[in-house]
């Protein structure tokens, strides 16, 4: 189920999005620390966590789903942003050097064939950062972000996922520790909560985190052995020649 893009737009305009923004942007700007000559595609509703990167990476896209619905991104300058059809990238074999993947794949009808086509536009060695809301944690049983919507993952799922679409697992995390609540004390981004609950129920996060590298390469399965058959070849007889007599 895709949300509509007026929806997530105003999620991240409001005192709750601008918390989530600032935690989920440290993580990625921790993972990422430096991007200076990259290509950087952002997949799904990646805008709020792309304008770091303007002033260092080579280029920087963002791609929205057609289900989902496009806004103008960003704000001054020439359209980075675009329509598409996330399991049909416009973008050539290995065109970009790092794909962000937020608020995509829980909602995808089919993830692993978007986590295929972002392996093929990605170069070789590039790397991927996704977030997915966490199937344990409380921010995917309500409805108050963009977190409760869509398809949850376990860690164990993502891994799955991930490795059939010929990635590698590097690095894994949580985030969105505190209570999805409206209260202002709560998700105040210098509250005691993320911390505290990173320390005492990581399990129950609202994300998993995960980074990961494109493989080149692809186990070949085995093939069953086949036995050996004893065969008769056929004794050709030269034209114009009559067959042996038999003994009588």
């Amino acid at each position: 189920m895709y949300l509509d893009v007026i929806d997530l737009r105003d999620f991240y305009a409001e005192e709750l999005g601008a918390t989530v923004r600032q935690i989920l942007g440290q993580r990625i700007s921790t993972a990422w620390p430096t991007v200076r000559g990259d290509r950087i595609l952002g997949l799904g509703y990646a805008t709020p966590y792309l304008s770091g990167f303007q002033q260092e990476a080579e280029r920087v896209i963002a791609f929205m789903p057609a289900a989902q619905g496009v806004v103008n991104w960003p704000a001054q300058g020439p359209g980075a942003a675009a329509l598409v059809h996330e399991d049909m990238l416009p973008l050539a074999d290995a065109s970009v050097d790092r794909v962000l993947l937020i608020h995509a794949l829980e909602v995808s009808n089919d993830p692993r064939e978007v986590l295929r086509e972002v392996w093929r536009v990605l170069s070789p060695g590039g790397r991927i950062f996704v977030v997915v809301p966490n199937r344990r944690g409380l921010w995917a049983r309500v409805d108050t972000s963009p977190f409760g919507y869509g398809r949850p993952f376990s860690r164990r799922q993502m891994t799955m996922l991930l490795r059939e679409s010929q990635f590698s697992p590097l690095l894994w995390s949580e985030a969105l520790h505190m209570l999805p609540m409206k209260r202002r004390k709560i998700r105040r981004p210098t509250s005691p909560w993320e911390t505290i609950g990173q320390k005492f129920w990581p399990a129950f996060a609202g994300v998993i985190i995960v980074e990961a590298t494109k493989l080149l390469y692809q186990g070949i399965p085995a093939k069953e052995k086949v036995k050996a058959r004893a065969s008769f070849r056929p004794a050709l007889i030269p034209a114009g020649a009559s067959p042996r007599p038999t003994a009588g």
